[in-house]
């Protein structure tokens, strides 16, 4: 049995696992969100009294969980061939470790850590050694299982101020770094209660490190490292301020969203925390230049997305068209313009909300006419007439009525004039 519940926490792909316990998914089942979890993990999440989608943050318009028949049989497959491996992965039930083990092996690097500066001497590679297999046995502890990985976040929290302090200041290689970040990820996403109160010092340095990780090392330590990023977006507005400062962070994160080829979790990550410090109007105009409407378009037209993430690439998007340049980039790329007219009632009503103010402001607000060709193009009129006749908000139902305006005049003129005449007895005004 320890053979078999090892080799499954250090060898199973990422996607078997439940993004609440970390652990494989032994009932996995799906939200509304398009995300998928343990039955029994969601369920404890959802008679907590949460409403919101663990991994999305997004508010639940259903808590009826779906089971993923699909995934269900991959992991069975999986799991069966792992029976039938060599016996080498027994040495993982060597290398386990015990609370007991990990809280002495967190005063150890706690201490190291926290050596005042040149007592290491000459020795500092032998310092960094000794640290990074603490670190090693730390992540192992935490991954394998949901009770490690909380007991270490309480347990080590502060270790993270003298983690990052020390570490920034250090060259070290891109292995070494792999675990720095992998152990801050772990210490900051189950504790930052706890983490707000203490005075972590994040600076320019730690942050270039990161954008720097963000373009090399494994792909699922890039994905990490775009993690850690949002935890940290969303510690404090002086955080906020310093990410959003840099104009590398958006250029990175908008490019790890392709070189991962749209993985969930890249995607959950880095969404987060570019609508996180995208916020600020000074900062829209980064997000654009860092390839904003190209990307996400792209991931619009391409990717199979989930609706929380299909909800945030469309509020970026919303972002974006409030800024001079951002409506340019958007209306000089046609398939933009024809993705977000797709997503009109087709994904949620957040997702079709976002949509029609893109569309309002674009068509209506600028009267921008490459906008207004393109919406015509995609047949995008006879979506938001339907769209009318539904259940929606007073501000979208205000929205549409103004595109249709719109469209209803220039089509007097137009190669419309055909479809005036065919829908004057239903038009709303």
């Amino acid at each position: 049995m320890v053979r078999k519940r090892n080799d499954l926490c250090i060898t199973a792909p990422n996607f078997f696992r439940c993004p609440i316990s970390l652990d494989v998914m032994k009932s996995p089942v799906s939200l509304c969100t398009g995300v998928t979890y343990d039955r029994s993990s969601i369920q404890r999440w959802l008679d907590g009294g949460n409403n919101t989608c663990p991994a999305t943050m997004q508010v639940l318009q259903s808590k009826d969980l779906v089971p993923n028949h699909t995934l269900q049989r991959l992991i069975q497959i999986w799991s069966d061939s792992s029976r039938t491996r060599s016996p080498a992965t027994e040495s993982t039930a060597v290398n386990s470790v015990t609370q007991a083990e990990a809280k002495s092996i967190i005063q150890q690097l706690k201490s190291n850590l926290l050596l005042p500066p040149g007592s290491h001497g000459e020795n500092i590679s032998g310092f960094i050694s000794i640290s990074l297999q603490c670190m090693g046995r730390l992540i192992l502890f935490a991954k394998q299982s949901e009770e490690n990985s909380n007991f270490l976040s309480s347990a080590g929290s502060e270790l993270l101020p003298a983690l990052v302090s020390k570490f920034s200041k250090l060259p070290m290689q891109i292995q070494a770094s792999e675990k720095v970040f992998q152990l801050s990820y772990l210490l900051f996403k189950n504790h930052k209660s706890a983490l707000e109160q203490q005075e972590i010092i994040i600076d320019d340095k730690f942050v270039a490190a990161m954008l720097n990780f963000l373009q090399l090392g494994s792909r699922e330590f890039r994905i990490s490292v775009a993690k850690l990023l949002k935890i940290i977006a969303n510690l404090s507005s002086e955080k906020r301020h310093l990410l959003g400062e840099n104009d590398d962070v958006y250029r990175d994160l908008l490019r790890l969203m392709i070189s991962s080829e749209w993985d969930q979790e890249a995607m959950e990550s880095c969404l987060s925390c570019l609508l996180t410090i995208s916020m600020p109007k000074k900062n829209r105009l980064r997000l654009v230049r860092g390839g904003a409407v190209v990307v996400l378009s792209k991931a619009l037209d391409e990717a199979e997305l989930s609706v929380g993430s299909t909800e945030k690439v469309l509020k970026l998007l919303e972002i974006v068209s409030t800024c001079k340049e951002g409506r340019v980039e958007i209306c000089g790329n046609e398939k933009c313009v024809e993705a977000i007219v797709k997503k009109v009632l087709k994904v949620s009503t957040l997702a079709t909300e976002h949509s029609v103010t893109i569309l309002w402001s674009l068509c209506c607000l600028f009267r921008d006419q490459r906008a207004q060709e393109a919406v015509t193009k995609s047949n995008g009129m006879a979506k938001i007439l339907l769209l009318m006749q539904s259940n929606v908000s007073g501000a979208v139902r205000q929205m549409c009525s103004d595109l249709l305006k719109v469209f209803r005049v220039q089509s007097r003129n137009s190669c419309l004039s055909s479809y005036d005449t065919k829908t004057t007895h239903i038009m709303p005004f």
